[in-house]
């Protein structure tokens, strides 16, 4: 039987510890590539690490500043720092990088949403628009925000998702106490 990679095996087993001095090692020098600097950041990230997960995955950034991944968990690690402007940059450039990644685009409509840039909501999220309630519900709140005459049609295709209570909370947000109950 072979031997096997310490690192596979912390991570098999979730022992981010050991994981993250492994880690270490290899990152020592100043010439790791971006796979280990991200996956340092990752291992920071599992452990609530915030501050040395964003140092490590920006490190991972200036060896291959197109490695969407990086982007995108340096937009989480933003927002667990309370950071929105930085989340949404960090967001805005993996969706740039893979426009096809969903879960980029939404976190991205969230943050454009809590800081009010309702074109941007729009922008991001209309290529998943029918997605799911919680996207077709931030789709409607920035039409409606915008005063956009869609907005009517995304209120009455929102009463049509299963999950009512979410789109309730949709319609009740954007409604600014209008709220019509004669749908």
């Amino acid at each position: 039987m072979g031997k096997t990679d310490p690192l596979s095996d912390a991570l098999a087993r979730g022992d981010w510890p050991l994981a993250e001095r492994v880690l270490m090692r290899a990152a020592k020098g100043g010439k790791a590539e971006a796979p280990v600097l991200y996956n340092l950041g990752r291992v920071m990230m599992e452990q609530g690490k915030w501050v040395p997960a964003r140092l490590w995955l920006r490190r991972a950034l200036v060896r291959d500043a197109s490695h969407a991944k990086a982007w995108f968990e340096l937009g989480r690690v933003a927002l667990e720092l309370s950071d929105l402007p930085g989340a949404g940059a960090a967001f805005a450039r993996a969706v740039a990088l893979v426009p096809g990644d969903a879960d980029a685009r939404v976190n991205l409509g969230r943050i454009a949403l809590r800081l009010g840039a309702f074109g941007q909501v729009r922008e991001v999220l209309q290529p998943l628009e029918g997605r799911d309630v919680e996207v077709d519900g931030m789709l409607y709140r920035a039409a409606a925000e915008l005063r956009l005459p869609e907005a009517a049609a995304l209120q009455v295709a929102l009463w049509r998702w299963p999950e009512r209570a979410e789109a309730l909370r949709a319609v009740t947000r954007a409604s600014k106490g209008r709220l019509s109950l004669d749908l």
